[in-house]
């Protein structure tokens, strides 16, 4: 299915860049994400939504698979979080597996609720979830298999969340994302403080995938002893998520200038490793990434590390955006 919301940014981010190296870029007019740059050298290169004709169709589609990935960095000596992948009830009985929604369950126990579950396949934070018991794992691996023949489950790891862009072989971005959180002004519940937070969004054209009746913030909730009608104190801050995606409304902090050198190191060898040329690296960090590494895990990585929502972060975002695929668009190029 097509929708035009997807890539609002790197069609026209293209066009505007591409004029400062001679080239042209033409975007397919209905739908607006699929487009063709032209190079003075003859040379054509195309994207869509947020792929760039940069990486290897192969190593692409093993960075898209999260099970696959983690196993090959895995095998390659990277520490991956632990986790292990199983199947919906119709793609068991296709591949004669017994990975079903019960040996799921019986997986999460023995690595001890609560636990992280994700679709395979997803992006953007869609269908991620931290669970605590029996009744939200099944409810949550069924809102998976709606979508999903593939669900992950993992062991949960309470660190700080660090998306890594590479480029070859440099480091163009690296930004802490932090869940999506409303913070209390005294007098308002977190109903309200949600929604002016939404409004805010939409005044930046960030189009955020947040829905109040969401049952993983509602179970947030729950467990910090609040409700909709709760009123944070002014400066307090409350999570509404686990999961740290911008696209769920998270927040980015910028830390491409702070990032201590090994993982900048590190990241460049895993894209390498993996086979990639244009990576986002996610990292779950127990400390600062500005200090030398110490206990880490690899969360994933993503061949196609869209920055729609990055960019609306304000100035010294879309500078950094803009100098990212102008380096994209050169690198293109050869």
């Amino acid at each position: 299915m097509r929708r035009k919301k997807e890539s609002l940014i790197l069609g026209p981010l293209l066009k505007k860049l591409a004029a400062r190296i001679g080239a042209k870029v033409l975007i397919e007019p209905e739908w607006g994400v699929a487009g063709m740059i032209i190079y003075k050298n003859g040379k054509h290169r195309f994207f869509r939504y947020n792929t760039l004709d940069l990486n290897p169709v192969g190593a692409s589609d093993i960075a898209k698979d999260k099970d696959y990935a983690a196993f090959f960095m895995r095998k390659l000596g990277y520490p991956t979080v632990l986790g292990k992948a199983f199947f919906s009830r119709e793609w068991c009985e296709l591949i004669d597996s017994k990975r079903n929604i019960g040996a799921a369950y019986r997986y999460a126990k023995r690595l001890g609720f609560p636990v992280i579950v994700k679709p395979n396949s997803g992006s953007q934070g869609g269908g991620v979830a931290l669970v605590h018991d029996k009744t939200s794992f099944y409810r949550a691996l069924n809102t998976i298999f709606k979508n999903d023949k593939v669900a992950l489950v993992q062991r949960y790891i309470s660190a700080r969340d660090y998306r890594i862009v590479v480029l070859d072989s440099a480091v163009i971005s690296a930004y802490e994302r932090v869940p999506l959180n409303v913070t209390g002004d005294g007098r308002s519940t977190i109903r309200q403080l949600l929604r002016k937070k939404v409004m805010r969004f939409r005044r930046k054209n960030r189009d955020t995938l947040i829905n109040l009746k969401d049952s993983r913030i509602q179970g947030k909730l729950r467990r910090q002893r609040l409700s909709w009608v709760s009123r944070p104190k002014r400066g307090e801050q409350i999570f509404l998520l686990d999961n740290a995606n911008l696209s769920s409304g998270g927040d980015a902090i910028d830390v491409t200038d702070r990032i201590h050198p090994a993982f900048k190191k590190l990241a460049i060898r895993l894209t390498r490793d993996m086979g990639l040329r244009m990576c986002g690296v996610d990292l779950m960090v127990q400390g600062d990434v500005a200090d030398p590494p110490g206990q880490y895990h690899i969360l994933e990585i993503n061949a196609a590390p869209g920055l729609d929502h990055y960019v609306k972060g304000g100035r010294e975002q879309v500078r950094i955006v803009e100098t990212l695929y102008f380096k994209v668009l050169k690198s293109l190029a050869r």
